[in-house]
């Protein structure tokens, strides 16, 4: 994505934490672009080399193998870095309920280290990667910030301590932060293989072995799945906005829109077909439901628009067209 019309100056250098992940990549990627100084961080915990094999090429991009559970991992990363966009975190619901005590590890213990480093450093702003699984059981739709429910998950809860800690530290030692409520966000270089592996991915590299995807539950559920350049504008709209009554809250980060996963796998087939169409006929199958899913989520996007300037340009369709693309040339 080519940020150069968000006005980012090229004179400003950036850690990203999870540098070497699906969103963490695509942001290094957009800002070294920029020209900017990027520092990446990663353990590769989740993380590909092969994601930044590119990267490394450019003079602009320094690397750090390290770990957010690891202050003083944090701390190298952090210095002389005048902003932070954290996306290290260990995802998926249901990791989390396999595994609690490390995804409390990395998402909580390592997210206090990166705001004290960060803090230590006099980094200017910290924009964080929060969750939309934060509303937990709230009914309501479209999604607002401001109205939250019971977690469903460990992983929801760590994510939702992560915005209590970012207020906290926000308030007590004045740094800026930004939190930015992903809504299932897809694009190039998201992982289609293993247990973890995020539905939309996952459903194209079935498809694309004439395999049937397995749908958890009856279909009916849905998403604001959101392509990565909507969210790669958020980022930088987070981190050079200069209205002060724009920090020290949280966003949604979504297009605004939901897809049931019965609609999802038909843009799925319809677009993979162009590449084999041999895909259209693949027969789908349906599962129970997952522990721990919410059946439903929609955000609105007011609050973006209204203090950001957010205008998200790819809804699902056109966003899926891209990522197909992707994975049809890269798999």
């Amino acid at each position: 994505m080519d940020i150069k019309r968000l006005n980012l100056s090229p004179d400003i250098k950036i850690l990203v934490t999870g540098a070497a992940g699906f969103i963490g990549s695509n942001l290094c990627e957009s800002i070294l672009n920029n020209g900017n100084v990027v520092i990446g961080l990663d353990n590769f915990a989740t993380g590909k080399k092969e994601n930044i094999t590119n990267l490394l090429k450019n003079e602009n991009f320094q690397f750090i193998e390290g770990d957010i559970r690891n202050i003083d991992d944090c701390s190298m990363a952090c210095e002389n870095v005048d902003y932070v966009l954290h996306q290290a975190a260990l995802g998926s619901v249901p990791r989390s309920i396999k595994d609690p005590i490390t995804s409390n590890d990395v998402n909580v213990s390592g997210f206090l280290n990166m705001l004290v480093a960060s803090r230590d450093s006099n980094v200017k702003r910290f924009v964080y990667a929060a969750s939309s699984s934060t509303y937990g059981d709230s009914k309501s739709l479209p999604k607002v910030e401001n109205i939250i429910g019971k977690p469903l998950s460990p992983y929801a809860i760590t994510k939702y301590v992560n915005e209590l800690y970012a207020d906290i530290f926000s308030e007590t030692y004045g740094i800026e932060t930004v939190g930015l409520r992903y809504f299932n966000v897809f694009g190039r270089r998201q992982d289609p293989n293993g247990v973890y592996a995020a539905v939309i991915p996952k459903f194209v590299i079935q498809l694309m072995k004439h395999e049937s995807p397995i749908i958890n539950g009856d279909g009916s559920y849905s998403r604001d799945f959101t392509y990565i350049d909507n969210v790669i504008e958020m980022n930088i709209r987070a981190l050079v906005t200069s209205n002060p009554e724009a920090v020290n809250t949280v966003y949604n980060v979504a297009y605004g829109e939901r897809t049931d996963l019965n609609q999802l796998v038909s843009l799925l087939k319809k677009n993979l077909a162009v590449f084999d169409s041999k895909i259209s006929d693949v027969e789908i199958s349906y599962g129970p439901n997952r522990q721990g899913d919410v059946p439903h989520s929609l955000a609105s996007i007011d609050k973006a628009k209204k203090m950001l300037g957010y205008n998200p340009k790819f809804n699902i369709e056109k966003g899926l067209e891209e990522a197909i693309k992707w994975y049809w040339t890269n798999l």
